[in-house]
This record gives C-alpha cells, structure tokens and sequence, in this order.
C-alpha cells in the first residue's frame, strides 16, 4: 500500500511539472508566432495611386527601413526558436516521465 500511495504522490508531481513544462512551451510558442506574423507584415503594399518614381522612392525608404526591423526581429526569433528548442525537449521529458508512472501504477493496481 506504500508503495502505490508513493506512485501516486510522484505521478502527481510530474503531472505539476508537465503542466509547467507544457505552459513555458506554449508562452514561448506564442512569442515565436507573434515574431513570425511582425515578419509577414513588414512585407510592403502596392501603391498604386502614387507616381511610379514617387511609389519607387517610398519602397526604397521603406525596404531600408523593414530591413532593420527584419533583423531585429530574426535576432529576437532566433533566440526564441532556441529557447522553443529547449523548451520542448524538457515537455518531451516530462511527458515521458509521467507516462511511465502512470504504467507503472497501473501496473502495480
């Protein structure tokens, strides 16, 4: 009876973490994508009611101006794909922990 009660506190401990492991790795999703989507907006609009040398100067100034921010943003994507990376190898370990103490208790019940 111990050692069920045992199994249980700590499935119940890995479930906590899992959880944990589980929210850091959404939030840090959530962060990537919200890079990724300032990306496809930095992509410029036609415009068309503007004179052909006056649409060129702007999308010039613009591209000059977008490719700053774009490398902004990468440096901040890569640091998050990199924590992404992290993240989810330790919800992968959690995930795994929990699972071979769930079998384990139904194993041992």
């Amino acid at each position: 009876m111990k050692r069920a009660a045992e199994i249980d506190r700590l499935e119940g401990l890995a479930r906590l973490v899992l959880d944990l492991r589980l929210a850091d790795l959404s939030r840090v999703a959530r962060q990537r994508q919200d890079c990724l989507d300032r990306l496809a907006a930095l992509e410029p609009a036609a415009a068309e009611e503007l004179d052909p040398v006056a649409a060129a100067r702007a999308l010039l100034l613009y591209q000059a101006w977008a490719d700053g921010r774009r490398a902004e943003i990468n440096g901040t994507l890569a640091r998050l794909t990199v924590d992404w990376t992290q993240k989810s190898a330790a919800a992968r370990t959690a995930f795994a922990r929990t699972e071979a103490l769930r079998l384990v208790k139904a194993r041992l019940g």
